[in-house]
């Protein structure tokens, strides 16, 4: 390993004990301070750029969001060290933003992603729904390499999906996974103390197995999201229970066999779905346009620090001693979290 891995390994590690000191001083201080110190890494909505990508008619727009990476809701917390991923309250300022812009007729939403949280992608569903109903304004989804499980229901609602042939989607369902780690620890003679209120709540720990009950009552919970998920490919793609519950086994499919199973509606790369809403809408001299982050010191010094790390074992190990620890909960996602 090179010198600029060992000092962006440093700078790491040195980050990693300020935010266990940042934790700990929360509870000395008092909640304005921590809300304070939170202000000032976020970026006010107010403070968001557009830019260009075909000039136009500005009085009307094409708007192009992007979904790229995983769905969830960091906060608006995102590591230095961590890729320029999906950034869950940006993508929701932009649907409310578009919302109240009567110059925004269209918007193409470009969706890269395995899917992710339940409770995120039922927001963006409810806010993308609100959109459509409240001011009228047609999405339509262009779908990149993967639109799988919660890709797919952030797209159901929309008026055309376009994906490629080689896109990987479908995924329905809802999972829900923890590690029990339980049978290792004894072998090494440790032991786990735990104290709790009620029988079921250290639910899904890892140093135990899983009860019959406890199993029926997370299956239950599994099976009302999984409900949910088919209403809203019920609604949005005009299907049939039947029709939606003879893929939505949890099975993936390229972009033929979408289509096929009445998924999606046509082939078409980024540029083919502008054309398509151009052409659908009347909206031929419209202008296109994207919303984007000020250039600030946080992307900087995030680039900067990807650049030095490279994306090798060192990187990945750097972003989970950096990222929270997630407790399990249901997801709407393809592979692993």
């Amino acid at each position: 390993m090179n010198a600029k891995r060992w000092i962006a390994l440093g700078a790491a590690a040195l980050l990693f004990g300020l935010s266990i000191i940042i934790n700990i001083a929360s509870f000395a201080f008092s909640n304005d301070w921590t809300s304070n110190f939170e202000n000032m890494l976020a970026v006010p909505e107010s403070e968001y750029t557009e830019s260009v990508l075909e000039a136009g008619d500005l009085s009307e727009r094409i708007a192009v969001l992007t979904v790229d990476g995983v769905i969830q809701d960091t906060g608006g917390a995102t590591s230095l060290f961590g890729a320029a991923g999906y950034d869950h309250q940006f993508f929701m300022d932009q649907l409310e933003m578009i919302k109240e812009d009567d110059s925004i007729k269209a918007v193409v939403l470009q969706v890269n992603s395995p899917g992710g949280g339940v409770v995120e992608s039922a927001q963006i569903y409810d806010k993308i729904k609100e959109v459509q109903e409240e001011v009228g304004v047609p999405f339509y989804v262009s779908m990149g390499s993967m639109a799988a499980s919660g890709g797919y229901y952030i797209a159901a609602p929309a008026e055309k999906i376009f994906l490629n042939k080689e896109t990987l989607t479908g995924s329905i369902g809802v999972i829900m996974e923890s590690v029990n780690y339980g049978k290792l620890a004894e072998k090494y003679g440790v032991d786990f103390v735990t104290i709790k209120t009620g029988p079921y709540k250290d639910i899904m720990s890892p140093t135990r197995e899983m009860t019959e009950d406890e199993r029926a009552m997370l299956q239950d919970m599994i099976n009302e999201s999984y409900e949910s998920f088919v209403d809203i490919i019920e609604e949005g793609r005009g299907m049939t229970e039947a029709e939606v519950k003879k893929v939505a086994d949890g099975r993936i499919m390229n972009g033929r066999q979408a289509i096929e199973a009445g998924l999606a509606d046509d082939y078409g790369y980024l540029e083919d779905v502008i054309e398509a809403v151009r052409k659908d809408f009347d909206l031929e001299n419209a202008e296109v346009m994207q919303y984007e982050y000020p250039s600030g010191f946080t992307s900087l010094f995030s680039m900067k620090a990807q650049s030095l790390m490279g994306g090798d074992m060192e990187t990945q190990l750097v972003g989970r001693l950096l990222s929270d620890y997630n407790a399990p909960r249901m997801m709407y996602l393809y592979g692993e979290k």
